[in-house]
């Protein structure tokens, strides 16, 4: 038997405007970051400045959204130097991470940007490269014109707490678990 469709819409009598949401996109499936660029080109369509912060990616990635998205009028960071797995220096990587995140930190203080996007910053957390607790209470004490969107797998307990919204990505099935590369157009 079908499924009968809503009738009814939310109260939105109870609904209360904010002036900036924080959203975790985590999980092992894939669309975290490209759930993160969606919201960024919609941010760049409302007239909003937009900051991408690639924590683990590096510039040679040469991403599509980047492209895209630096045409729009985006700001955009890779402060990483690639999967870890493909460097010789992890005390280098956990640098570049650091640096990264101290130039996130002070454009959230700042409000230099309506949104900030901080790819894959869970890993640097999740591996002590960056202290989470300074990363929440950044996103928890932010102006409150500044709505930051967190992606990256394992997601800390204490970044799930600070935020409003919370999307957990399930892997059903994926081309990497089958030795596919990424795919550019796809992945890139």
């Amino acid at each position: 038997m079908a499924a009968e469709p809503p009738r009814e819409g939310p109260a939105t009598d109870e609904q209360r405007h904010v002036p900036s949401l924080v959203l975790v996109h985590t999980g092992d499936g894939k669309g975290k970051t490209s759930a993160a660029m969606g919201i960024a080109v919609r941010a760049l369509a409302r007239g909003w400045t937009v900051l991408v912060v690639q924590f683990l990616k590096s510039g040679d990635w040469r991403a599509g959204e980047q492209a895209v998205l630096g045409g729009l009028g985006a700001t955009w960071w890779t402060g990483g130097d690639g999967f870890t797995w493909d460097t010789d220096d992890l005390e280098r990587s956990a640098e570049l991470a650091a640096a990264a995140w101290a130039g996130a930190r002070d454009d959230i203080a700042a409000a230099t940007h309506d949104l900030v996007i901080l790819d894959e910053v869970t890993y640097p957390m999740t591996w002590g490269w960056i202290d989470t607790a300074e990363v929440v209470a950044a996103i928890a004490d932010r102006p409150a014109s500044v709505s930051v969107i967190a992606t990256g797998r394992d997601a800390p307990a204490a970044l799930i707490d600070v935020a409003d919204t919370v999307t957990e990505m399930t892997n059903v099935k994926h081309a990497f678990d089958a030795g596919i590369a990424a795919k550019r157009g796809i992945d890139l």
